[in-house]
């Protein structure tokens, strides 16, 4: 079912009596509405097929090879899961985020599955641009030392390198704290689906939550925005807007029928008596 008028007017009547807070940094500031991920998602044309009575909501491509689960019941610390079937040239692929991943930072991953792909890029290369402290052991820390990234085999058992995000209150020592939240992307996860997420995070620009929206952390910044709250329901609606179209040229380029070259004609000259 494509994203209706009513959905997008429902998430309208929210934000635009919400005063917005600006929030930082990005991994701190909490889940946030989970709209921004889902809207997305359907305006590309991805199907609800799970019960629409469950707290339970999972969508699935429109080729059938993507589909994404979002469980706030779960009973494992991952509420969002992403899987993609094998094809006979790419692999299948998994990820996983947890409870407080910023919904935005989690979109900047599933807008990029409908955008066209993007050419190969370092994953690496937005945490580092942003100020993270990137070591020569395949790890990056925020700033803050809040947030933890890895490239590091699942186990002992495994021998290709998966990528590990994590998020922990401060430890003492040698010590980490609590865990806020995770992101898991095995091996097969495209190289630019990570870069777009680690892009997202990243960004130094805040996100905008409501005065009472939970936060990941206490130590969050959370003071008043500059933008209005219409802003921030314009700023979804064109989002929505150029996925929809996204989806719907790369729609065109698939069913367009191939070019059948000319045949070549053969000019015959009359011989001259």
């Amino acid at each position: 079912m494509p994203l209706s008028e009513r959905q997008l007017a429902a998430f309208a009547d929210k934000h635009a009596w919400q005063i917005p807070f600006d929030t930082s940094p990005r991994h701190l500031a909490g889940p946030g509405d989970a709209r921004h991920v889902t809207h997305g998602l359907a305006a590309a044309g991805w199907s609800t097929v799970s019960d629409p009575l469950s707290a339970e909501i999972v969508l699935r491509s429109p080729d059938l090879r993507h589909s994404l689960q979002f469980d706030p019941q779960s009973a494992t610390s991952a509420w969002w899961r992403l899987r993609a079937e094998p094809t006979d040239d790419k692999p299948s692929w998994y990820a996983e985020f947890g409870e407080l991943v910023p919904t935005e930072v989690l979109a900047g991953f599933t807008d990029a599955l409908i955008s066209p792909p993007s050419q190969p890029t370092d994953p690496w290369q937005p945490v580092t641009a942003a100020g993270w402290h990137h070591d020569s052991e395949g790890t990056a820390r925020s700033p803050d030392a809040m947030c933890h990234l890895e490239r590091r085999p699942l186990n002992e058992f495994h021998d290709r390198l998966s990528w590990h995000v994590e998020t922990r209150e401060p430890g003492h020592g040698e010590f980490s704290g609590p865990r806020l939240w995770h992101a898991y992307f095995d091996e097969h996860v495209p190289a630019h689906l990570v870069g777009s997420f680690l892009t997202a995070l990243a960004e130094r620009s805040p996100l905008q939550r409501g005065m009472y929206d939970r936060t990941g952390h206490y130590s969050a910044v959370h003071e008043p925005s500059a933008l209005r709250p219409q802003q921030v329901v314009d700023a979804h609606t064109t989002r929505i807007n150029s996925l929809r179209a996204q989806a719907r040229s790369a729609r065109r380029q698939q069913t367009k029928p191939a070019t059948t070259p000319a045949k070549a004609t053969t000019v015959h000259q009359t011989a001259r008596l």
